[in-house]
């Protein structure tokens, strides 16, 4: 191996110098912004994209049709999972993060660049799905293999606070996202929002992709990451014998990231269709709430460092559920005033669950196929909760004629989840390498 030394004495090769915790939160949190920039700005312009790459039919069709394509990518993460978390086990985190910002970085470039409806028909649609498919793609290796990547390099009792990284750099991109398209609707007329304002924070975008894979050039493999690539298991029974931790990955994840997505997405985007003004206030809102859940996250992965992140999640669940109804209610139906006092009524909870998950998730999977597995329990939790909850709960409220349903809908998610994660044992100290 070019450029590592080997002892005489002992024939070993020595220890590389440990990466620093900033070095390796950082590299967690880059690829996140990027990857969560752009799915928050597709959430947030959807109304526009809708008119630009739908035929002309009701605006609550267009509005199905165009968080479909969202939900479109989060069922392409468990094939990304797959291929990516084999990249990742297999040959490398180190190449899997890599790997997962070039694909969302060429994707995002692409769809701001695409020609609509009017100009070359159903080309158009086809075009922005394998865009969102792409991106999905790349999402089902990056995020779960940033948080494998960030646990893995931390110390032990440090592990919940360095890959809360992972998760602070998606709020980031929520931030940059929300905050992009506050600025669009703030500077341009409706018109042109809708008829090319919303292409800006896509193209702009590729900036962060440079910058992740220069800062990401440098990093180290992790040991676990080294001596997991060696093993070479069989991807289909390691799958099949880690069935317990991917159905308690469920539970710890899918109520908290639902949530997330019908208060930052799926809210914001229903005050803004409905607002005469173009929804600039619930913009502008929806980004100060998400300051709240970026300060949230380091906060519950120190905190689970502490007193435990099955008892600490436990907790956040039984708040998330026993506040979710008011929330909801304040955010459909509140002043822009009530609309980000519902938004922070549920920053707190979510943003300390979310800056935990990811060392808890890490923690009780095996080493053999641990990007693998994780990412497939991951993503395919987020594709039943995650990535369609703005389209289930548009249904929910079309189908029942009841604007609240969403809240009930959260409920059973945090229900199940309690049931599975009652039964776990702690996960703080247990060792990586095995």
């Amino acid at each position: 191996m070019m450029g590592v030394a080997v002892s005489h004495e002992t024939g070993t090769i020595p220890a590389a110098p440990r990466q620093s915790a900033l070095r390796t939160a950082l590299a967690g949190l880059i690829g996140n912004v990027l990857e969560w920039f752009d799915f928050a700005v597709y959430g947030y312009f959807a109304s526009d994209i809708g008119s630009q790459f739908f035929p002309k039919s009701s605006h609550a069709a267009q509005q199905l049709l165009t968080f479909g394509v969202f939900a479109l990518g989060f069922l392409a993460r468990p094939f990304g999972s797959i291929v990516l978390g084999a990249v990742g086990d297999r040959i490398g985190r180190r190449a899997l993060l890599t790997l997962s910002i070039a694909l969302m970085g060429g994707a995002t470039l692409v769809m701001g660049l695409l020609p609509t409806y009017a100009q070359i028909g159903m080309a158009a649609p086809a075009l922005l799905v394998a865009m969102r498919v792409i991106q999905g793609f790349s999402l089902g290796g990056e995020f779960t293999g940033s948080m494998v990547y960030t646990t893995e390099q931390a110390s032990p009792t440090m592990r919940g606070l360095v890959s809360s990284s992972t998760a602070a750099g998606t709020t980031i991109g929520f931030i940059l996202g929300s905050g992009s398209a506050w600025l669009v609707n703030r500077s341009l007329s409706a018109e042109a929002v809708a008829s090319w304002g919303w292409r800006i924070p896509f193209i702009a975008s590729v900036s962060l992709c440079i910058f992740g894979w220069l800062l990401r050039r440098g990093i180290h493999e992790t040991a676990e990451g080294e001596k997991a690539a060696a093993m070479r298991p069989a991807l289909l029974p390691s799958l099949v014998a880690d069935w317990l931790p991917i159905v308690r990955t469920f539970g710890i994840v899918a109520m908290t990231n639902a949530a997330y997505y019908l208060t930052f997405t799926y809210a914001v985007e229903r005050r803004k269709s409905l607002s005469a003004e173009g929804g600039e206030a619930f913009l502008l809102a929806n980004t100060l709430s998400l300051l709240a859940v970026l300060i949230s996250k380091p906060l519950g992965g120190w905190l689970s460092d502490r007193i435990g992140r099955r008892r600490l999640m436990i907790a956040l669940t039984v708040v998330t559920m026993a506040v979710i109804y008011v929330a909801l209610r304040m955010m459909l139906f509140g002043s822009p005033q009530g609309f980000i006092g519902g938004q922070l009524l549920l920053a707190v909870p979510l943003g300390m669950a979310l800056g935990l998950q990811g060392a808890m998730v890490v923690e009780i999977f095996p080493l053999r196929t641990r990007v693998t597995s994780m990412s497939f329990a991951y993503s395919i939790t987020l594709a039943l909760a995650g990535g369609t909850a703005p389209l289930v709960s548009t249904w929910l409220i079309e189908t029942l004629g009841h604007p609240l349903a969403p809240a009930y809908y959260i409920m059973l998610y945090g229900a199940l989840g309690l049931i599975l994660m009652w039964p776990m044992r702690e996960t703080n100290l247990r060792p990586l390498d095995e």
